[in-house]
């Protein structure tokens, strides 16, 4: 028995394994190359490598049955997601996950199907180190048959572009396009199951359905209890990915906490020590509903610039104009136990945008700028200068 996960962040997947300890291998489809829009599904694989879908099995008979029914069939040319029918890669053998998939030469011409195989090959066989092809690979796709029938090439490049926001690659905006496309996608086919989910698991709590890896620090804790290090995320969850859903209609903000610093008067970091990256998703079941505002802030790596951790966290104060509500209007992010570290520091916030004013004429593409500021303390290489400083933020979401 083999598992199939779609997640973006696979090493999560291993870690609930060993928490649970299950033992059967996973295999990876980060891209979805199964095209499963809705999870869980069966799959039955033949002596010939032949996936087969079969219903959801309650019982040994009918396992055998199935198995022995299905696999009696000769799968047909067309290819199917129904119950009984082939899948996809029925005909596509090495659509499936794998370790060894050969690289073909780069495609010379007009045909997407085949710089979209060439794309995926590239980021199976050569992970980070291919994206900026793999990426490039798809876009040329994507130019030449824009409609994207389904979604599938704009949530696989959505995939492609969060990959390389989370690795040592990234360009900004990546985070930001990975949203947009998986929205595109979504806008595609609203009723894919796998779509909705990922857009929701960076969203606002209004859209959420559940928290999506709340079990996270449990498992780690657990494990360590049994005497085993956990496996290491390469990307731990952020607010928005452990944030319980928010009641539809529920009760409004508490009175925001008062500022950290009113007057202005800390001196300014243009962006010169630390850079902000802002990422807004929205919310998948109503346009005008909240968004959610990631914000990552990376000290500048020419320049040598460390966290003080000797000091006070990272602390954030965001607000809205036209009766907007931030959830929140001011957190931190807590020093690590070193004194000084270089990560990149995150921080997740939700916006609701006011109803407009009777007889306004705001347009429903009109942006609302949100404004604000962090304050941080930063060194300048590991025996420079320590500086407090506050970088001016403003984001705007459409």
């Amino acid at each position: 028995m083999l598992g199939v996960i779609e997640e973006q962040h696979p090493e999560r997947a291993r870690l609930f394994l060993q928490w649970k300890q299950m033992g059967w291998p996973l295999l990876v489809d980060s891209l979805n190359l199964l095209e499963v829009p809705v999870v869980p599904i069966t799959l039955l694989v033949d002596e010939q490598g032949r996936a087969r879908r079969a219903p959801r099995l309650r019982n040994p008979e009918a396992i055998e049955k199935a198995v022995r029914g299905v696999l009696a069939e000769e799968p047909s040319e067309e290819g199917s997601v129904e119950e009984g029918e082939p899948v996809r890669s029925g005909r596509e053998p090495d659509a499936l996950p794998q370790r060894a998939v050969a690289v073909p030469l780069r495609p010379e011409g007009d045909d997407a199907a085949a710089w979209r195989d060439y794309g995926r090959r590239l980021f199976l066989t050569r992970g980070p180190a291919g994206l900026d092809d793999a990426i490039a690979s798809y876009e040329k796709a994507l130019e030449l048959e824009a409609e994207d029938p389904g979604g599938w090439a704009h949530f696989r490049l959505g995939v492609l572009y969060r990959a390389r926001y989370d690795s040592s690659g990234r360009r900004e905006g990546d985070f930001q396009t990975a949203v947009d496309l998986w929205q595109a996608a979504l806008d595609r086919d609203p009723n894919n199951y796998i779509f909705r989910r990922r857009i929701q698991q960076y969203g606002p709590r209004l859209d959420k359905p559940y928290p999506f890896y709340d079990w996270v620090e449990t498992a780690r804790s657990e494990v360590r209890a049994r005497g085993v290090e956990p496996v290491e995320l390469a990307v731990l969850p952020g607010g928005a990915e452990l944030a319980d859903p928010a009641e539809r209609g529920g009760a409004k903000a508490a009175t925001p906490p008062a500022q950290p610093d009113p007057k202005g008067r800390i001196l300014r970091d243009p962006g010169e020590l630390v850079t902000v990256e802002a990422t807004v998703v929205p919310d998948t079941a109503r346009p005008e509903g909240p968004r959610q505002i990631h914000l990552a802030f990376r000290p500048v790596e020419p320049r040598k610039v460390h966290w003080n951790n000797e000091a006070e966290g990272l602390t954030v104060w965001l607000d809205a104009a036209d009766g907007a509500r931030v959830t929140p209007h001011r957190t931190m992010v807590p020093n690590p136990p070193e004194t000084l570290s270089r990560e990149t520091r995150r921080l997740d916030f939700e916006v609701q945008s006011s109803e407009p004013a009777r007889g306004s004429e705001r347009s429903g593409d009109e942006a609302l700028t949100l404004s604000g500021y962090a304050l941080y303390y930063v060194c300048e290489d590991i025996d420079g200068t320590c500086l407090y400083r506050r970088q001016d933020l403003t984001v705007e979401v459409r």
